[in-house]
């Protein structure tokens, strides 16, 4: 989408403007949650972070180095009020209790961004290149699951608590915008779990609307996250080394390039007038307000694959840089 209303650069705003607001980053352990919720800590917020892996527990995702306790430091570190609430979505009982908890303490929700996810280890393995009946049943419904039944349960029980704020903001993280997830994201399963989040932040950005609030669903480019750099044999300071065997990776942006854009949008009093039932990603956020990668650079992934994908067959060349 084509968002052509301007908001002034990021540092002519007040330095914490979202203190006092009451935020939930749902799937926070790593990668683009915990870069979210760790930029509104910066901004001020008060954030509780929930997800599987603990420093007694590891999740089904097998990484034991990032655990929600640690994303509840950086979001203090960074000059919030961390809270880190280990919770599985996927249970009801845990959700429950976890909206309980924020309900008695603070009484509403300010912001909720449902970013669950935690399905990476099956895409290789068992989705990606296979037919939907080549898939093992039992894997494409526990993405299904990860991907689409968590972010409904959270959405269901966290919504009563939303619509006390006086501008609930509803955030779905997902992977490719409404346009881009036009095309067929290779698997079933990985099409319907990465289609929902859009079409719940439609549907609900209608319900919310009632309440003065808004619901946007937002996408990262291709994300050099902890997973995808550990795929990649890279760490942070080495990933542009990755682009030697997968030149795409030349377009890769940091976690904190989503998280400065919906910081923005979350402390941005037209949000609900801008965003309401939008689908939109990283770069368009990073126009709009202003806003750069960590490197100064302003990286648009899925423009650039679009223009791939139109120059395939015909010799033109398309320059990385032109999308950096």
């Amino acid at each position: 989408m084509e968002n052509t209303n301007h908001t002034p650069p990021r540092d002519s705003r007040p330095a914490r403007p979202l203190a006092g607001r009451i935020t939930l980053v749902a799937g926070a352990t790593r990668g683009a949650g915990r870069a979210l919720a760790v930029e509104l800590g910066r901004s001020g917020a008060t954030v509780y972070v929930t997800g599987r892996t603990t420093r007694e527990r590891v999740s089904e995702v097998g990484r034991p180095g990032e655990t929600i306790e640690e994303t509840g430091e950086l979001v203090t570190a960074a000059g919030g009020t961390g809270i880190a609430v280990p919770t599985d979505h996927l249970d009801e009982a845990q959700v429950r209790a976890l909206f309980r908890r924020i309900e008695q303490e603070h009484g509403h929700l300010d912001v909720l961004v449902n970013d669950l996810w935690g399905a990476e280890h099956l895409t290789a393995g068992s989705i990606f290149g296979k037919k939907s009946w080549e898939t093992p049943l039992a894997d494409g419904l526990r993405m299904l699951e990860l991907g689409v039944r968590s972010h409904v349960i959270t959405a269901a029980l966290g919504l009563p608590l939303l619509v006390r704020s006086a501008a609930p903001l509803l955030v779905e993280v997902t992977d490719g915008t409404a346009a881009t997830n036009r095309r067929y994201r290779e698997n079933l399963y990985y099409d319907l779990a990465k289609n929902a989040p859009i079409r719940m932040a439609y549907g609900l950005g209608q319900e919310l609307a009632e309440y003065g609030g808004a619901a946007v669903s937002v996408t990262p480019g291709f994300l050099r996250s902890e997973q995808m750099l550990t795929h990649f044999g890279a760490t942070e300071e080495t990933w542009r080394d990755v682009i030697a065997v997968e030149p795409t990776f030349a377009v890769a942006e940091s976690p904190q390039y989503l998280a400065r854009g919906v910081a923005a949008l979350a402390a941005d009093p037209d949000r609900a007038e801008r965003w309401n039932r939008k689908s939109t990603s990283s770069a368009e956020l990073a126009r709009v307000y202003g806003l750069t990668d960590t490197d100064g650079s302003r990286p648009d992934a899925w423009a650039y694959f679009d223009a791939l994908e139109a120059a395939a067959g015909s010799g033109e060349q398309v320059r990385v840089e032109d999308y950096r």
